[in-house]
């Protein structure tokens, strides 16, 4: 037998249980594929690589991604791939490729233009054909995002739906389903999904659930209403008859954090009555998303036009709302700008909102509020929240998978930009070197299977997520003495150290360490 690559004396871990053990065999890949493992000296290859005293894994399994623009924009992918990312799980938290018509186009014309993205599309098929054309690194795969749907039927108005409106947003998630998308997302603290009942989440999840979708969610809150949020999830999943996965899971909130046991308790009583749930998390106490989340709901009803409008002309009314959780100055110190647009702002990417304040003479919320005004409402943040201790419980939890809540992100060229959480490029590795060797948090077969296996199994994504004859060959490759992440919030654009070689789809896109510049990602539908 003649195979293109040889791995010879790897400690394998399969990915295929929490349980497995360790064990030293060989692995021969051809084409795309796992042709055998083993103890395989008989066997010949193009390149035989020694790996003998490294761990040989399935490629990780980002279950939480938000690549479906920066992906279009870099395909190289190389703070994914240099973490050991072989396969992504995109459209999340309400936010996909497509369907993008009208108001959720517009909505998203700038970001576009920011990255240098000139097509334009409305479909899914429409997207999957441009992505394919580009090339890209690593697998994709995508959720379709209620925020699309229902912006592209009602807009940002904070509306009820009527019985046509339900109808085409029904309409346009069956067509989603049909071309690709593996279920429905939802981002409950955002425009427009924060505009929705229970009822039309339940109608359209299941839609989702006739083609054996899943239902993941950002919660309506991870602080102060958490248990009421994790409550809905529950009743969406039971009404639709639909696995629903919590993306990110948290106690976001000092005064929240002692939830977390009233949070597993709901969770793993509603599993115990055969409700479907899982979730995942990234291994930081810090999160990021966009600065204007600090603003109540009603601030964005009618889209940025008119939540530019408000910053403008009703800043006593939103500082009442806004003080109701930012009541203390030090509030402000767990809130740090990540990313602007402006070149005139960029001195404030990795200072924290009083630095910044000191800085101009103001107070925290007119800051606030003027680099909202400056940047067009495009200002990231990091927002410093969570508890340790908490972080490594959600991570012990035998249903939560590894995910990085992160774009793809390349270490020059188009997406080398701003401060961005250092999630995107030391997640897997962090969980590995900090949390199984040195905290001793997880096993390594346990970290593994949950970034591989485990969501595998939650999204169905076949003949991936395991070390298996005739599955494809989507490996990594690491020394579980060494690995570690190397990125902080203050130089977030770092490699981690240990991972030596990364296959995906058979094709070598790190080897001896080094990137290849490989690009044998796939749509997986």
């Amino acid at each position: 037998m003649s195979v293109d690559y040889l791995l010879k004396g790897g400690t394998i871990i399969d990915g295929s249980s929490p349980d497995v053990p360790p064990i030293q065999m060989d692995i021969a890949i051809e084409g795309d594929s796992i042709k055998d493992i083993g103890e395989l000296s008989h066997v010949d290859a193009d390149r035989t690589i020694d790996v003998k005293g490294l761990i040989v894994c399935p490629g990780f399994i980002d279950a939480h991604a938000h690549s479906e623009f920066s992906l279009l924009a870099d395909g190289r992918a190389e703070g994914k791939i240099s973490q050991g990312v072989t396969t992504e799980i995109n459209g999340n938290c309400g936010l996909s490729a497509a369907p993008l018509y009208g108001p959720a186009l517009e909505r998203r014309e700038s970001e576009l233009d920011e990255i240098n993205i000139t097509d334009r599309w409305q479909t899914f098929s429409e997207y999957f054909r441009l992505l394919e054309a580009r090339k890209f690194g690593v697998n994709f795969v995508t959720l379709a995002g209620h925020g699309n749907i229902r912006a592209s039927v009602v807009g940002y108005s904070d509306k009820s739906l009527s019985k046509s409106d339900m109808e085409k947003m029904i309409a346009l998630l069956r067509t989603s389903m049909e071309e690709g998308a593996i279920g429905l997302s939802t981002g409950l603290i955002y425009p427009p999904g924060i505009y929705s009942g229970t009822p039309e989440i339940i109608g359209l999840a299941q839609e989702a659930a006739k083609y054996n979708g899943i239902y993941t969610t950002h919660m309506r809150s991870e602080g102060d209403d958490l248990l009421e949020s994790v409550e809905e999830v529950i009743n969406i999943a039971a009404k639709a008859g639909i696995h629903a996965h919590i993306s990110h899971i948290k106690t976001s909130g000092e005064k929240n954090w002692n939830k977390l046991h009233n949070v597993f308790t709901m969770i793993e009583e509603a599993r115990g009555k055969g409700i479907s749930m899982t979730c995942d998390r990234y291994p930081y106490t810090a999160s990021s998303t966009d600065l204007d989340t600090v603003l109540p709901s009603w601030a964005f009803e009618g889209g940025h036009e008119k939540e530019i409008s408000r910053l403008k002309n009703q800043r006593a009314e939103l500082t009442e709302d806004i003080l109701k959780i930012y009541s203390r100055s030090s509030d402000w110190d767990k809130v740090v700008i990540s990313s602007v647009r402006t070149d005139k702002n960029r001195w404030m990417e990795g200072k924290s909102i009083p630095e910044i304040s000191r800085v101009q003479g103001k107070t925290e919320l007119q800051t606030v509020f003027d680099i909202l005004l400056d940047e067009g409402l495009s200002a990231g943040a990091i927002f410093f929240t969570m508890n340790e201790d908490n972080l490594k419980a959600i991570l012990k939890r035998p249903y939560c998978a590894i995910g990085t809540d992160s774009a793809v992100r390349s270490f020059s060229g188009i997406t080398a930009k701003g401060m961005p959480h250092p999630r995107g490029f030391g997640s897997f590795p962090r969980v590995l070197g900090r949390y199984v060797r040195e905290l001793g948090t997880l096993t390594l077969s346990e970290a593994v299977y949950k970034m591989s296996g485990l969501s595998a199994d939650i999204f169905k994504i076949r003949r991936r997520g395991a070390l298996k004859k005739g599955f494809f060959a989507d490996i990594t490759i690491f020394d579980p003495l060494k690995i570690i992440d190397t990125a902080d919030y203050s130089a977030p654009f770092r490699r981690p150290e240990g991972i030596y070689h990364v296959f995906i789809n058979g094709k070598p896109v790190l080897l001896h360490g080094e990137l290849t510049g490989e690009l044998p990602g796939r749509v997986l539908r």
